[in-house]
């Protein structure tokens, strides 16, 4: 059938410069480029391209560049492009659809109106030169007190805790859902950095196990890929019961991702869709979560923290006090912004909250109660830098988790086309022609580089506020003031309006 929507993006090639030398045809995963013998030239179909810029990067004479189409629909704000384009796929298709990465939509980002309030002569700031600034944190139940013996020993040993050297970890991403060599990448920078990488819900593939110390291992109601082995391969077992980009519906890895090698990692027959369904079939209720928890303690010889994930929805302070006192270690919310693989358009700009107003509300209410002690507490949804990760320690988090920021390092432009498995720069793919575009050694490095200049902004932004240690910004939220936000905002923030 033919299609009636006009191609998003134009290909312009600059005649002079283009030598026909078919680079852009081998870089491209979409087709948007072909070679025609007759003419003797390279030519392109826009209609194809999904604006990943692969080719423009790697054109040897920079005879590409990539424009958004400037054709425009008639103006009308209630039906823009955006609606008229789905409805016409639809009508076209008769199915979901589908996208990859996070929500794209003008939702208010809370981190852009949180400031953070600078020392000055009462109080002065710190050089992070000269002083030491400390950036360790631990993830996992803290006692209500702590005993020490006669000769300065604890005289009770701490339930099992993380200890990561920067609060920021690689968040869930599954082999599949992302290729072996990214996870490769995500792992080797974890175990350099002094951090943790989550598997996801994909299980743990055999090359892996060596870096045991820095993993995280996932547990999600289809359960793949889960037994004693990988349980107790992680240095923690997370249990997933939403994430941001999809809540309220479970996972889905199309089955043209599910290659031979995942299929044995995931423990599935080749080629199908690997879906976990939407609830945890053993789990309705918080007793129930309690006896999962519990059973994977067990399971762990009671070694290694358990952690629960859910999205972030308007009773997330309500499910993670039920989370805490079921037994979690580590509750982690993930927000409105949180990306994906793969979900249904609708549900990811649809459903959830933005994990601002989600982190603060849970921190405040399980200090409330008095037990934030009981459990640490991780977001994850749309942290994008420094600044994002020091407003989160200050509204209430412990650590955060990033996903799309660790493969914008690893190359990726964003383009959204995860759940085609056609990624052209190798990350969202099983084909083996693509994914090795991402080399582990490399890759690795990236991502330590991010995680260490991180690290100095961070300290430099602790310095300014005439601290020493992450410890003092934790849920300090004097260290904040808000701009432009309502009462209702800054109330629910428990933060103060910037000159107060």
């Amino acid at each position: 059938m033919k299609s009636y929507l006009p191609t998003k993006f134009i290909i312009e090639r600059d005649r002079e410069q283009c030598i026909s030398c078919q680079v852009c045809i081998n870089q491209c995963t979409c087709q948007a480029h072909y070679f025609d013998s007759q003419d003797n030239e390279v030519y392109a179909r826009p209609e194809k391209c999904v604006s990943c810029h692969r080719c423009v990067v790697f054109c040897p004479t920079g005879a590409l560049r990539v424009r958004r189409n400037t054709s425009e629909y008639r103006d009308n704000y209630n039906w823009r492009p955006e609606i008229v384009d789905d409805i016409t796929k639809q009508a076209e298709s008769g199915g979901v659809l589908l996208t990859g990465m996070g929500n794209d939509k003008p939702y208010k980002i809370y981190w852009d109106h949180l400031l953070l309030n600078a020392s000055q002569v009462t109080n002065p700031s710190i050089d992070p030169l000269r002083e030491p600034m400390e950036l360790a944190t631990y993830l996992g139940q803290k006692p209500d007190s702590v005993q020490v013996g006669p000769d300065n020993t604890l005289a009770k040993n701490l339930p099992p805790q993380l200890k990561l050297d920067v609060p920021v970890m690689f968040s869930a991403m599954s082999y599949g859902a992302v290729s072996l060599n990214v996870q490769h990448s995500l792992a080797r920078a974890a175990a350099e950095s002094g951090t943790y990488w989550n598997t996801g819900e994909g299980g743990l593939h055999h090359s892996l196990y060596d870096y045991a110390e820095s993993t995280i291992v996932q547990v999600a109601s289809g359960r793949f890929g889960v037994f004693a082995d990988y349980l107790n391969a992680g240095a923690a077992v997370e249990i997933k019961i939403g994430q941001g980009a999809k809540p309220g519906i479970g996972g889905h890895l199309p089955g043209e991702k599910v290659s031979a090698d995942v299929s044995l990692t995931r423990m599935i027959p080749e080629g199908t869709d690997a879906i976990s369904p939407a609830p945890h079939h053993d789990i309705y209720s918080i007793e129930d979560l309690a006896q999962l928890i519990w059973a994977l303690k067990e399971a762990t010889n009671y070694t290694r923290p358990i952690s629960v994930k859910i999205a972030a929805v308007h009773n997330a302070s309500a499910i993670a006090s039920g989370m805490v006192r079921a037994g979690a270690d580590i509750v982690v919310i993930d927000g409105l912004r949180g990306s994906t693989g793969a979900a249904p358009k609708v549900i990811r700009d649809s459903v959830g909250i933005p994990i601002e107003l989600a982190l603060a509300s849970v921190d405040s209410r399980l200090r409330q109660e008095g037990i934030r002690n009981r459990a640490s507490l991780v977001i994850a949804g749309g942290i994008r830098n420094s600044s994002d990760v020091a407003k989160a320690i200050a509204l209430g988090a412990d650590a955060v988790y990033i996903g799309t920021a660790a493969l914008v390092a690893l190359g990726c432009h964003v383009c959204q086309q995860c759940h085609t498995g056609k990624c052209s720069w190798g990350i969202c793919t099983t084909d083996p022609g693509y994914t090795r575009r991402i080399n582990p050694e490399i890759g690795a490095r990236r991502l330590n580089n991010l995680l260490r200049g991180w690290s100095l902004e961070i300290k430099d932004m602790l310095g300014g506020l005439g601290v020493n240690a992450l410890e003092s910004l934790r849920g300090n939220r004097l260290h904040l003031r808000g701009v432009s936000l309502t009462d209702s905002e800054l109330e629910i923030l428990g933060v103060r309006m910037a000159g107060r």
